[in-house]
């Protein structure tokens, strides 16, 4: 098919990450023309990105994989080729929607969050190229142009998180003093570095790939995965590292342990910014990967029955388990509104890695464990972009970023408290909203993997839903009951009410839960209509993927008893238990300061101090890789450069004089000069007035002079011939 006739058939793949490239480009020149013009400008890309991602939603229906392919790109010398195309499936579908549609809430958000900052062009500029980078990202066939789309997101987040680049003391994050405290600048640099870390170890793993299976595009590596695989197999070692490798990308991105630091300091950017990165975009953008690329090492395994391939599964279930937990225990003592949910995200995401990961423990476990990380990234995308939009409206209210300077806010702002509660209850897990069913499905994709690993990462993940729960509660009590802050009440003193945001910050928040509590309560209409669930309908669509993708491999799905879902029911219901009884005892109800009961015991006041200083990894990564690194230049400089490089440069300079010297003196000197300079010309003025004397003036003796010559060469040229 022609590439026009491509476009114009399927124009919904190409036109939705083309589109908001398009629009960051002519961002500049719509601020030249007018202002207004370049802030709706902006929001029509963003819609167009809906639409056109919308308009995808009937190839999802018919099932299977539509890998459009619209020009090649690069002849490799060995015959291949790298062709520019787009792979539309049920995963990528599913994941642009969220993208584009959570995006252009978050844009028309930021048209009240950012009225009249001066820098707003190239606030836009970075948000459209952001959207479209993120939707290359999902939509491209092949590892090089996920690459793109990658790295895309990545050079943008470092320009939202550093938006406030001058560094004005109130745009600094962290605190309270004495707690370090740093400037947009250093966090945007932060997470560009860390993130940029793992994309190192992604590069490394294609190019190793390439090596062996002689493509990068993604159908093509599943349907010729036998013999790379087993090529790769051959070398022991070489798979589990490539595995490794490969995650270290999707580890960075999506800020899972160890590369998670980068996250909680993001929150220096602009709240929508914050809401694009940790809800639909940027970190979802690493267990995307995840699951595009599982079903190659699922095969390797169970297909090919190659043990290394589980490495896999093994490693970012394990990754996700643990993340969950670390992140969780941090949001229970963080102060900063927006660090909470940047802590939960962290800890939300290690649910979707957990249940990919757990995905290829078990042979027929596979659908069921991508079905869950999913289901769980469209339920987190939906409630945490809501959630960070509301603590925008908080922070923008109350001119703080801390919690202790916020309480008694549901008076003043009823709207925003809703909404920001209904999407605590979902992220906290409660029935019937959406983050109940997906916690859920990722609990009981665990449960049916069966494994011991798989038991143990699901009692990690419990342990974490019951701290989710906590500090959901703290958070929300904290911000919005009690009695207003002395803050507060030091603004109203001086005339700066506190009041509700305008409609146009409240709308998007509105439309987000709306969706939240529509899709969980289908989902509780699907345990008696399962065609309604949307968990269902995920999972059909993916396992028909998959299917048609695995070329009519039979693919088994494990049955889940009912026993089963009723102890995941079970166990989720008693997480909320463990986590919300001392949630409402401490802060709903405020029976006791929970200050005063860690600071009388010596073992929580430790905790707490562990728990605040992030368990020491962020300490140790500064004092490390930071400090350390500086240390070691300083050390380097001292006594490498001055104490022996520039000993050897002053030995080597002096050397150099010396002999310098020497050779003027004695070749120079002696012998050009007096050799060349002075002895040839003597030689010849000496030859001269010799031969001068020869020279008559006589005819007669010249004429003999030339017959002597000729004889000569005569007899010369006569003896050459002999």
């Amino acid at each position: 098919m022609e590439p026009l006739e491509l476009l114009l058939k399927y124009p919904g793949p190409f036109l939705c990450w083309i589109l908001p490239f398009i629009g960051a480009l002519l961002t500049p020149l719509f601020a030249k023309i007018n202002e207004k013009l370049r802030d709706y400008m902006a929001v029509a890309f963003s819609f167009s990105a809906v639409i056109s991602t919308t308009s995808m939603i009937p190839l999802l229906l018919s099932g299977g994989s539509h890998d459009l392919k619209i020009a090649k790109w690069i002849v490799f010398p060995s015959g291949g080729a790298l062709e520019v195309g787009v792979l539309v499936d049920p995963l990528s579908i599913i994941v642009a929607n969220v993208v584009a549609f959570i995006s252009f809430l978050i844009v028309i958000y930021s048209l009240g969050y950012m009225e009249g900052d001066p820098c707003l062009t190239r606030y836009w500029f970075f948000f459209q190229f952001f959207i479209g980078s993120m939707l290359l990202l999902v939509l491209s066939d092949n590892l090089i142009q996920v690459l793109i789309g990658w790295e895309g997101v990545g050079t943008c987040s470092y320009g939202l998180i550093g938006f406030y680049y001058r560094d004005s003391k109130e745009r600094w994050l962290g605190g309270p003093p004495p707690t370090p405290m740093f400037p947009p600048s250093h966090c945007g640099m932060k997470a560009f570095v860390v993130t940029g870390i793992g994309d190192v170890f992604l590069l490394a793993a294609i190019f190793i790939i390439y090596h062996y299976a002689g493509t990068f595009n993604f159908l093509e590596l599943i349907h010729h995965s036998e013999g790379w695989l087993q090529a790769m197999a051959a070398v022991p070692g070489l798979l589990s590292l490539t595995a490794i490798l490969f995650l270290g990308g999707p580890i960075g991105k999506s800020a899972q342990f160890p590369l998670h630091e980068w996250l909680p300091e993001a929150m220096a950017g602009p709240t929508p910014v914050s809401a694009l990165i940790h809800a639909a975009t940027m970190v979802k953008a690493g267990v995307y990967l995840v699951a595009r690329v599982s079903p190659i090492f699922y095969i390797g395994r169970w297909s090919l029955h190659i043990t290394e391939a589980q490495t896999f599964f093994i490693v970012i279930a394990f990754i996700g388990a643990f993340t969950a937990f670390l992140a969780a225990s941090q949001a229970i003592v963080s102060l900063e509104l927006k660090k909470i949910l940047a802590y939960s995200t962290v800890s939300q995401i290690g649910y979707m890695m957990l249940g990919l990961g757990v995905s290829g423990l078990s042979e027929g476990g596979f659908v069921l464990g991508l079905t869950s990380g999913i289901f769980h990234l469209v339920s987190h995308a939906l409630f945490k972009a809501a959630l960070f939009l509301c603590a925008g409206s908080v922070i923008h209210a109350v001119e703080s970023i801390y919690v202790f300077d916020m309480g008694g806010l549901k008076r003043w702002m009823p709207l925003t408290h809703a909404f920001m509660l209904l999407a605590t209850l979902s992220l906290s897990g409660i029935p019937p909203f959406s983050g109940f069913w997906s916690k859920d499905a990722v609990f009981l994709s665990c449960l049916a993997a069966g494994t011991p690993l798989a038991i143990a990462f699901l009692a990690l993940g419990a342990v974490s839903a019951a701290m989710t729960f906590f500090y959901s509660l703290r958070m929300i009590s904290l911000t919005f009951y009690g009695h207003p802050s002395h803050h507060i009440e030091e603004m109203e003193h001086h005339g700066h009410h506190v009041h509700e945001v305008k409609p146009i910050m409240w709308v998007p928040c509105a439309i987000l839960v709306a969706v939240m509590v529509v899709i969980g309560v289908l989902a509780a209409v699907g345990l008696f209509i399962p065609s309604l669930s949307p968990e269902v309908f995920i999972e059909e669509q993916l396992h028909h993927m998959i299917e048609h993708t695995f070329e009519h491999m039979h693919l088994p799905v494990a049955h889940v008893e009912v026993g089963t879902k009723l102890t995941a029911v079970g166990l989720s219901v008693a997480m909320l238990l463990l986590g919300g009884l001392p949630g409402w005892f401490f802060y709903l109800a405020r029976r006791v300061d929970p200050r005063e009961v860690v600071e009388s015991s010596p073992l929580l006041r430790g905790l707490h101090t562990f728990l605040w200083n992030r368990w020491y990894i962020n300490p140790l990564y500064y004092k490390v890789f930071v400090d350390g690194l500086l240390n070691l230049k300083e050390a380097v400089f001292k006594y490498f450069e001055k104490g022996v490089m520039d000993k050897i440069s002053d030995a080597v300079s002096g050397l150099t004089v010396w002999l310098g010297r020497g050779i003027f003196g004695t070749l120079e000197v002696e012998v050009i000069d007096k050799g060349l300079n002075v002895g040839v010309p003597r030689v010849a003025e000496g030859v001269y007035h010799r031969v001068k004397r020869i020279q008559t003036g006589v005819l007669s003796y010249n004429i003999l002079y030339i017959i002597l010559a000729l004889l000569v060469l005569i007899s010369f040229f006569m003896l050459g011939g002999m």
